[in-house]
């Protein structure tokens, strides 16, 4: 069985002939590139060929070799420029944020201050983001509805065009080259925050919190711009990958670690009803691709909302935070729903544990969530700077050791 027809089959809901495994296919599946680095040397690999593809998360993108390594099911297709609008179409020469060699995109180019901090600027001259020195991610510093008072100020300060002629283009070429290539599911990347997490990032968190309460139709506004523009985009990017894709990512984090960010009725009345929509006009053009929904943290309520909503599968299960155990979450929703991830803790076991204590959570995990297919083994969420290359070794070799479902 190829990679693609288990990926497949386990989607549907079937036992494969094993667990799918995902090696870093997506942008919370993944490994920053001082983690990748720190792996491929461990492994004895030349660094200079990482290519650095998440800006914004310092995210590498993973090599044939190592999918092939550490049994990877799954292969991404990147957006053209999928962090601060700069494209991975060429690249050059740099480094991670701890000094390996490493690939940079080609336009790619950091000011740095006297504090040290490396600063990115849009073609305004806004600075848009900045890594702070010694830091690891670039955190965003430009909200530009965060005064915003009327429809208009969203109207003129938010770019809400659809998907363009050149990156449609690119998305074909990829698609196809990946599909061609190799024998992997390919998970598209289509928008990381849907309607939530991109109001957050627009008017500033604490600006839309307040709004969601005080000023819900410029929110009703701002989610029916983007609404309008997702599906315009999500026409014309299905349009250009053709039979090539299985899996569509969205994503919006609803969870904090203790708690839902918002209530479920704030939800059903503010967010919900362009999730549905959209979800549901992906579902009718393309019916036999999977949405695939990324959402952080202690999200249980939200969990039967989702699914109504329209998902097909979720990611990344943080076991850790509050309601979310695995085995209620599966018992109660795993007919209806795909999981994608809940494999390892990173917060504990896979960043502190033992080597021994690694394989007996990935034996716990993976044996929980497979039964029955709906279930695609990875950690949960990125694997971060200091989690050390004998641990990813651990996670990964562990899985595939108790990737047979006849194992418990």
């Amino acid at each position: 069985m190829t990679s693609r027809e288990r990926v497949r089959k386990v989607l549907n809901h079937e036992e494969a002939d094993r667990m799918p495994i995902d090696f870093g296919a997506m942008r919370s599946t993944g490994m920053t590139a001082v983690a990748y680095n720190n792996l491929k040397k461990y492994l004895g690999m030349d660094t200079s060929t990482t290519k650095i593809y998440d800006i914004w998360q310092q995210l590498a993108e993973p090599e044939p070799e190592l999918i092939e390594r550490f049994h990877g099911d799954v292969v991404q297709l990147h957006r053209l420029a999928p962090s601060f609008n700069i494209p991975i179409n060429e690249w050059k020469p740099g480094t991670d944020v701890e000094g390996t060699p490493s690939l940079v995109a080609k336009t790619f180019n950091p000011v740095t201050n006297e504090k040290g901090d490396k600063l990115l600027f849009n073609a305004a001259g806004d600075v848009i983001a900045h890594l702070p020195a010694g830091g690891y991610y670039y955190d965003q510093v430009c909200h530009p509805l965060k005064d915003a008072e009327c429809e208009k100020d969203i109207d003129e300060r938010i770019d809400f065009s659809e998907i363009t002629q050149e990156e449609a283009e690119w998305l074909h070429n990829e698609a196809k080259r990946l599909y061609e290539t190799t024998d992997k599911a390919i998970l598209a990347e289509f928008v990381g925050s849907a309607f939530y997490e991109s109001g957050q990032y627009d008017f500033g968190y604490d600006v839309y919190y307040e709004n969601l309460v005080l000023e819900k139709e410029l929110v009703h506004h701002y989610n029916t711009r983007r609404l309008e523009m997702l599906k315009a985009s999500a026409r014309t990017y299905l349009d250009a990958v053709g039979d090539y894709i299985d899996v569509f990512h969205m994503g919006d984090d609803l969870g904090t670690q203790q708690a839902p960010q918002i209530s479920v009725e704030m939800y059903r009345e503010m967010i919900k009803p362009y999730h549905k929509e959209l979800f549901s006009y992906i579902h009718k053009l393309r019916p036999d691709v999977k949405i695939f929904y990324h959402c952080c943290g202690s999200i249980y309520p939200f969990i039967p909302e989702l699914i109504d909503a329209g998902i097909d599968i979720l990611n990344p299960i943080q076991l850790t935070a509050r309601n979310m155990d695995a085995r209620k979450i599966k018992e109660e929703f795993g007919d209806r729903l795909s999981f994608w991830g809940g494999g390892c803790n990173m917060t504990t076991t896979g960043t502190n544990g033992s080597l021994e204590e690694i394989e007996a959570e990935v034996k716990e995990l993976s044996g929980i969530f497979k039964k029955g297919g709906g279930y695609v083994f990875n950690q949960v969420h990125n694997i971060q700077n200091d989690v050390t290359p004998e641990r990813t070794i651990a996670i990964y070799d562990s899985a595939y050791k108790y990737a047979s479902y006849g194992q418990a």
